[in-house]
């Protein structure tokens, strides 16, 4: 699935409806230059679950916020900072992404990442992919595709629902 977002209102957009569709233990992971939209899409998905917009921040420094709303977690990563893998590693990346999607103490949550071709190997085998390019001054190219049956599932859920 291919679309154009003309604005920062339409990445929301888009943020909001792939909210509607995402559950506990949902993995989705955004790939993109700096400035293409990826925490602005995540602002979205937590308008659409039901957080402030004001409350979401990149967590560029800290690496990992979780955002929470109604028992239900946003676990929001940005993997820009590190370059190998097994700094992801060691900063126990592994220990709130599998649990999510094991759906142990964890699995009230679901997982964005920003940055997630930098965690080569330890890509999950099943996810949303979020691709966002720079098309003009506000205008963001957006590409989507799914590993796994569950991820193909939302992507046809969000397709109805954007051609509606």
């Amino acid at each position: 699935m291919q679309l154009v977002s003309k604005s920062y209102r339409d990445t929301i957009k888009l943020g909001r409806a792939i909210a509607a569709g995402i559950r506990p233990s949902d993995i989705i992971c955004l790939y993109g230059q700096l400035g293409a939209g990826k925490t602005v899409l995540v602002k979205g998905i937590a308008q659409g679950l039901g957080l402030k917009r004001g409350r979401v921040l990149s967590p560029s420094f800290t690496l990992m916020r979780c955002y929470e709303k109604a028992g239900f977690r946003l676990y929001h990563f940005d993997l820009y900072r590190l370059n190998d893998p097994r700094e992801i590693a060691a900063a126990g990346f592994e220990e709130y992404l599998y649990p999510v999607r094991e759906e142990s103490s964890n699995g009230e949550g679901a997982a964005v990442i920003e940055w997630a071709d930098r965690l080569k190997y330890l890509t999950p085998k099943e996810f949303l992919k979020i691709e966002l390019s720079i098309k003009g001054k506000e205008s963001r190219f957006i590409k989507l595709s799914a590993e796994g049956v569950r991820y193909k599932q939302l992507l046809r859920k969000l397709d109805e629902n954007i051609s509606r």
